[in-house]
C-alpha cells in the first residue's frame, strides 16, 4: 500500500511538471501551427541560467531572470526568424523544420557549457522531505504539484477570460478570419512563444530538484517525454495536455515503481512507455483524448 501511494504522488508531481511543458507545447500549436522541437533546449537554458545565477542573486532572483530570458527568447526566435517564413499551413512545416535546427544550436552550446557536470539551481527545498502517514514525500515534488496547479491555474484563466486569449483562440479556428477581423498575428503568436518559454524555464526548476541529482545536459530531452502527454490529449487542447501529462506521469512512476515485476518487458522500459501509452490510445482515438475531428471541403 506504501509503494502504491509513493508511486501515485510521484506520478502526480511528474505528470504537474510534464504539464507545464506539454501546455508550452499546445500553446505554440494553437498560434502557429509549429510543432516546437526546440522546447527541451528551451527549459535547459533556463535551468542553466537558474543555476549559475543562484549564487548571486538568490533562487529567486536567479528564477525570475531565467524565465524572462528564455521567454524573450523564445519570442524572439519566433518574430525574427520564424515569422518570416509565413503563417500559412505550408510555412508552419517549414518552421517545424526549423526549430529543429535551431535545438541543435541551442543544445551543442549548453551541453558545451554543462559539460559532464551536475548543477544545482540553489532551490529552497533540498532534501528536505514531509511524512503523509506512511509515505514519504519530498518537499521538491509537493511544491510541484503545488506550484504547477497556481500556475496552470493562471494559464487557463489568462487564455479564457483576456482579449489574448480570446485572439489565440479565433486565431486556432481560422486564421484568414482572424487577420481579417483585426486580430494581430504577430503578437498573438509572440505571446504564445514567450509564455512557453516561461512555462519550460519554470519546469526545469522541478525537473532538476530532489530526488533527482540535479541539472545536466541531458534533462531537456527527458523534458521531451511531456510530447507524447500533448499528442496524448489532442495538440490544439489545453486541457488534453494536462490530461495526457497526468497520465503519462502516472505511467512512468507506476513502470519505475513495479520494474521488478515488469522485468520481462526490459529494464529500460520506463524510457518508451509514455510512448507506447500515447500509441496505444492514437489507436482508438487518432486526434487524442481531446481532439475534435476536422472536417475539410474538397
Amino acid at each position: 500500500m506504501t509503494t502504491l501511494l509513493d508511486n501515485i504522488l510521484g506520478g502526480l508531481a511528474l505528470g504537474a511538471v510534464y504539464a507545464l511543458v506539454a501546455l508550452g507545447f499546445v500553446l505554440i500549436f494553437k498560434a502557429s501551427g509549429v510543432l516546437n522541437f526546440a522546447h527541451g533546449s528551451l527549459l535547459l537554458l533556463g535551468g542553466y541560467l537558474t543555476a549559475v545565477l543562484h549564487d548571486d542573486l538568490g533562487f529567486a532572483g536567479a528564477l525570475a531572470l531565467a524565465v524572462l530570458v528564455t521567454a524573450a527568447l523564445a519570442g524572439a526566435l519566433d518574430r525574427f526568424l520564424l515569422q518570416r517564413g509565413g503563417q500559412d499551413a505550408h510555412s508552419a512545416h517549414v518552421q517545424t523544420i526549423v526549430t529543429i535546427g535551431i535545438d541543435i544550436v541551442l543544445l551543442t552550446d549548453l551541453s558545451r557549457r554543462i559539460g559532464g557536470d551536475l548543477l544545482s539551481l540553489g532551490d529552497p527545498w533540498g532534501d528536505a522531505v514531509t511524512e503523509l502517514g506512511p509515505v514519504t514525500v519530498a518537499d521538491s515534488r509537493l511544491a510541484a504539484i503545488v506550484v504547477s496547479a497556481v500556475v496552470i491555474g493562471a494559464v487557463f484563466a489568462l487564455f479564457r477570460f483576456t482579449s489574448w486569449g480570446l485572439s489565440l483562440r479565433a486565431a486556432a479556428e481560422d486564421l484568414e478570419a482572424a487577420a481579417l477581423m483585426g486580430v494581430r498575428l504577430g503578437r498573438v503568436r509572440a505571446g504564445a512563444w514567450c509564455l512557453a518559454g516561461a512555462l519550460a524555464a519554470l519546469a526545469a526548476v522541478f525537473l532538476a530538484a530532489f530526488p533527482a541529482p540535479g541539472l545536466e545536459r541531458t534533462t531537456g530531452q527527458i523534458a521531451l517525454n511531456a510530447f507524447p502527454a500533448a499528442i496524448l490529449g489532442g495538440l490544439a487542447s489545453p486541457a488534453g495536455a494536462l490530461a495526457g501529462s497526468l497520465i503519462i506521469g502516472l505511467t512512468e512512476a507506476f513502470v519505475v515503481g513495479y520494474q521488478s515485476e515488469l522485468h520481462v518487458l526490459g529494464e529500460g522500459f520506463g524510457d518508451v512507455a509514455p510512448y507506447a501509452v500515447m500509441l496505444m490510445v492514437l489507436l482508438v482515438r487518432p486526434t487524442g483524448l481531446f481532439g475534435a475531428k476536422g472536417a475539410a471541403r474538397v
